[in-house]
């Protein structure tokens, strides 16, 4: 027997308690996983093309299976597709850690895990994304996201010491069957404890195809004016992101010095910011109008591109990477906001889904284009041109006028 809907906002304080408490688990041993094998190859390799063919390895999966999982996201139990997308990574890493004892630790293998765990968070993104408005308030929607990027950002902030810690005393294969661990205590706190109702699109017999029901989503963002240039302004967002995303810890090998420990502060200070960022925007609420905020903390991480390019002293590049990691969950979560806000539940799978081939293409592409230029030129020029970029989008960002419309608090919509 299914909750009712007043029900689970009655409940909502227990059920995102635990939801976030077995994704954090979850989270935890993910991100002990993405550090270990992030910082493998770029020790073992010191190759901008090596680290280009992971993060590519890492996403193509997720833009391919995000227009099915944001169909999925709309048509099926959310709780259940989390549940088993965590399964699936969990399985994958389980293989891995175990031909790794039998000592096939080939870097290729590396790529093939980071491939599977893409897969599975393309079907875990846009469930994730649509499952929060079933079960928190929509006026607590920016606190709930602000306290899941602190919850992010403290796993941040730990994991990379805990890896590195690891990686000192162990082989890489016991922070893989942590990961397995992890995962299996997420599973069954989901399964056991969690009690989400299920939406209404998936209790109904479906009629249309996945085809048709992955038409009607793209037909609602076109048809949505603030989507389509929401969505537009994200695309050369995250190619220009590329450069501060994934070259800095290769940046750092080059210019700074090899040592792990310098790995480590770099992800350390970054995890840092986004725990005061995470507790400033759902303490402070961001600005009336989300799209300034958004706008507000895009020129931050622009200023931040530049200057990570330029700064000459180690200290002071982690004080910008903790002011890069401040501004991410200021931006980040309006953006989740205004979508779980303006989106009509049943299209939220697939509007998530959108946003999930957007990023996971868009990334790739900024790698494809920054990745092997990193071999021929300073990395620092592309934080330069890049962060210059970054300030200029903001820019047309803060005055467009559909945009800042969309961006008005909901009562003064009503």
């Amino acid at each position: 027997m299914t909750q009712t809907k007043e029900h689970i906002i009655r409940d909502w304080k227990k059920n995102i308690a635990l939801f976030f408490g077995g994704q954090t688990i979850s989270l935890f041993g993910s991100s002990l996983v993405q550090y270990a094998i992030m910082w493998h190859i770029t020790l073992t390799t010191e190759s901008g093309m090596m680290m280009t063919l992971y993060i590519i390895c890492g996403f193509i999966p997720t833009f391919i299976l995000s227009p099915v999982a944001g169909v999925w996201a709309d048509r099926y139990n959310r709780k259940i597709l989390i549940i088993l997308a965590d399964g699936l990574i969990a399985v994958a890493t389980l293989i891995l850690a175990i031909l790794f004892l039998m000592g096939f630790d080939a870097v290729w293998l590396l790529f093939v895990i980071a491939a599977v765990r893409a897969f599975g968070t393309g079907i875990q993104t846009p469930a994730v994304g649509a499952i929060l408005p079933q079960i928190v308030p929509k006026d607590k929607l920016t606190k709930v996201n602000g306290i899941n990027a602190s919850i992010q950002a403290v796993i941040m902030f730990v994991s990379p010491m805990v890896s590195a810690a690891l990686l000192a005393m162990a082989p890489l294969e016991t922070i893989f069957f942590i990961d397995v661990i992890t995962a299996a205590i997420a599973i069954v706190t989901l399964l056991a404890f969690l009690k989400i109702s299920v939406h209404e699109k998936a209790m109904e017999k479906q009629k249309t195809s996945y085809f048709s029901d992955f038409k009607q989503g793209l037909e609602y963002v076109n048809n949505h004016a603030f989507l389509k240039k929401f969505f537009l302004f994200f695309a050369f967002f995250f190619v220009l992101m590329a450069p501060a995303a994934f070259l800095t810890p290769l940046q750092v090998t080059r210019s700074f010095g090899d040592e792990i420990w310098k790995l480590t502060a770099i992800e350390i200070a970054f995890s840092i910011g986004m725990m005061a960022g995470g507790g400033i925007i759902a303490s402070w609420g961001g600005f009336q109008n989300k799209i300034k905020t958004c706008a507000f903390a895009s020129l931050i991480m622009g200023i931040c591109t530049f200057a990570l390019g330029i700064v000459p002293v180690f200290w002071i590049y982690l004080v910008f990477m903790a002011l890069f990691g401040i501004a991410m969950p200021i931006f980040n979560t309006p953006t989740t906001v205004l979508l779980q806000e303006k989106v009509k539940e049943e299209y939220l799978g697939r509007v998530f889904g959108v946003m999930g081939m957007i990023s996971t293409s868009m990334m790739p592409i900024g790698m494809l284009i920054f990745g092997p230029i990193a071999d021929v030129m300073e990395i620092e020029w592309l934080l330069v041109g890049t962060g210059v970029f970054i300030i200029i989008l903001t820019i047309f960002l803060s005055r467009s006028k559909v945009l800042n419309e969309a961006g008005k608090p909901v009562l003064k919509e009503l």
